[in-house]
C-alpha cells in the first residue's frame, strides 16, 4: 500500500511539472549551470594540472639537474671584446659528484656545441647536444624511428646524431631522415656531417619560448655522442652578434645527476648545493630539482581543486535558493488543491513527500543535463588548449550526489510550507 501511494505521489509530482514545462526548465536551469560548472572547472583544473605534472614526471624525479647558467655581467661587451668568459659546469664538479656525494646512481653530463644545423639548401637554427646513451634512459624518451644512441657510438666516437621531432619537420618534411646527412655548423670547428640514426618521439612542450625536459625543449636539439664532441668540438665557442663576437668557455652545459632512490633525492640536492657554493662563487650554476616541483605542483593542484569546486559549488547553491523560491510561489498557486487534497483524507505527510518529490525531480534533471553539458564542454575546452580531458568518477558523483542534496535541503522548506496549510482556509483560497 505505501509503495502505491509513493508510485502515485510521484506521479502526481511529474504530472505537475509537465503541465508547466518552461517554468520547470528555468528552474532546473541553475542546477544545469551548478552542475555543469562544477564537472567543467575541476576537469579543466585537473587537465591542467596532470599536464604540468607529466612535463615534471618526464624530467626524472630520481634526477636532479645541474646547468651552467651565465653569470651576472658576464654580457658586458667590453669584457668580451678583451677576453674569454669562463663559466659552468667542469670536470672537476663532475668528479666532485661522482667521489663525495652519497646516494648518487651516476652523473650523465651534457655539452652544447653548435648551435647551427643544416640541409641540403635548407638552415635551422638548433642546438646541438653531445650526450651518452644512458641520458634518454633518465629522462625516458625513446625514439619513434632508427634506433638511439648506443654505447659503441660513444666509444667509437661516431659521427651519428639523433634529431628532434621539430627537426624531422624542418629539415625532413618530405622524406625519411635515416640514413640521411646534416650538417653542423660551428664557428670553432667549421661543418661537420652527421648521419642520422634516429628521430625522437614528440615531447610535449609549455610556454614560450617552448620549455619541456630541463628547460630545454628536445624537440628542437640534435643530440650527437659525447666522446664526439669531446673530439670535434673544444669547450670554446664563439657567437656573433651585432657587431661583435662573444667568447664563452663553459665545459659542460648539464648535468644529469640520478639518485638511487626517490626517498635520498632532497637529502642529496642539499648536499650538491653546499658542495658547488665552495667552487663556485659567481653563482654560474642553477640546481633544479624535479621531485620538488612535483610536491609543490601536487599542493597547487590540491589547492586549485578546493577553490574551483569551491567557485562551481556557489552556483549549485543559487540553483538550490531559485528552486526554493520557484516552489514556494508554486505552494501559493496551488493552495486550493492542497485544500481539497488535505480535505479528501492526505495526511500533511503527504503533502510534504508530493513537494518534496517535484523538487528532487527537478534537481534529478537539472544534475543529469549538468552532467553531460559539463563534460562536453570539459572536452571542447581542454581539446581547444591542448590539455588532456580529465573527468574523474568521484566528480561526476559528487555533483550528482551535491545536486540531489541541493533539491532535498531546498525542498524541505516549501514542502513543510504546504504541509502546514489549513485546509479549512486552503478551501477558500481564490
Amino acid at each position: 500500500m505505501f509503495s502505491g501511494l509513493a508510485i502515485e505521489t510521484v506521479r502526481l509530482g511529474m504530472k505537475n511539472l509537465y503541465l508547466h514545462k518552461l517554468r520547470s526548465f528555468l528552474t532546473t536551469l541553475g542546477i544545469i549551470c551548478g552542475v555543469g560548472a562544477v564537472i567543467c572547472m575541476l576537469s579543466i583544473g585537473e587537465g591542467a594540472s596532470e599536464a604540468e605534472m607529466r612535463l615534471i614526471q618526464l624530467l626524472g624525479t630520481q634526477n636532479i639537474i645541474l646547468k651552467s647558467a651565465k653569470p651576472e655581467g658576464g654580457n658586458d661587451e667590453a669584457q668580451q671584446r678583451r677576453s674569454l668568459l669562463e663559466y659552468g659546469l667542469t670536470k672537476a664538479d663532475l668528479n666532485l659528484i661522482r667521489e663525495t656525494i652519497p646516494h648518487v646512481q651516476r652523473v650523465i653530463p651534457l655539452r652544447e656545441v653548435a648551435f647551427d644545423v643544416s640541409y641540403g639548401p635548407t638552415r635551422y637554427p638548433a642546438t646541438v647536444v653531445g650526450a651518452e646513451p644512458s641520458f634518454f634512459e633518465a629522462v625516458s624518451v625513446k625514439t619513434v624511428r632508427g634506433r638511439p644512441l648506443q654505447p659503441l657510438d660513444q666509444t667509437q666516437a661516431a659521427k651519428v646524431c639523433i634529431i628532434g621531432d621539430e627537426i624531422r619537420r624542418r629539415l625532413f618534411a618530405y622524406e625519411n631522415p635515416i640514413g640521411r646527412s646534416i650538417t653542423v655548423g660551428s664557428l670553432t670547428s667549421g661543418a661537420i656531417l652527421f648521419e642520422v640514426v634516429g628521430v625522437l618521439e614528440p615531447i610535449e612542450t609549455e610556454g614560450l619560448p617552448a620549455k619541456g625536459i630541463g628547460e630545454r625543449n628536445l624537440n628542437a636539439e640534435v643530440f650527437i655522442p659525447l666522446s664526439t664532441a669531446d673530439t670535434r668540438y673544444g669547450s670554446l665557442q664563439v657567437k656573433l652578434g651585432a657587431g661583435s663576437r662573444e667568447f664563452t668557455q663553459c665545459v659542460y652545459s648539464d648535468f644529469y645527476v640520478q639518485v638511487v632512490s626517490l626517498d635520498h633525492v632532497i637529502a642529496a640536492s642539499r648536499m650538491l648545493r653546499q658542495a658547488l657554493q665552495h667552487t663556485h662563487k659567481k653563482l654560474d650554476i642553477t640546481i633544479n630539482v624535479p621531485l620538488e616541483r612535483l610536491q609543490i605542483a601536487e599542493n597547487e593542484k590540491r589547492r586549485r581543486r578546493i577553490i574551483l569546486g569551491s567557485i562551481a559549488g556557489i552556483s549549485l547553491v543559487v540553483g538550490g535558493i531559485g528552486i526554493m523560491n520557484i516552489m514556494l510561489a508554486t505552494v501559493t498557486e496551488r493552495t486550493r488543491e492542497i485544500g481539497i487534497r488535505r480535505a479528501l483524507g492526505a495526511k500533511r505527510r503527504h503533502i510534504t513527500l508530493q513537494f518534496l518529490i517535484e523538487s528532487i525531480v527537478l534537481t534529478t534533471i537539472g544534475g543529469v543535463i549538468g552532467i553531460i553539458c559539463g563534460a562536453t564542454g570539459a572536452h571542447l575546452i581542454t581539446a581547444w588548449v591542448g590539455w588532456p580531458t580529465i573527468i574523474h568518477q568521484w566528480t561526476v558523483l559528487v555533483s550528482f550526489g551535491l545536486a540531489v542534496a541541493v533539491g532535498v535541503f531546498f525542498g524541505i522548506y516549501p514542502a513543510a510550507v504546504a504541509a502546514r496549510l489549513d485546509p479549512i482556509e486552503a478551501l477558500r483560497h481564490q
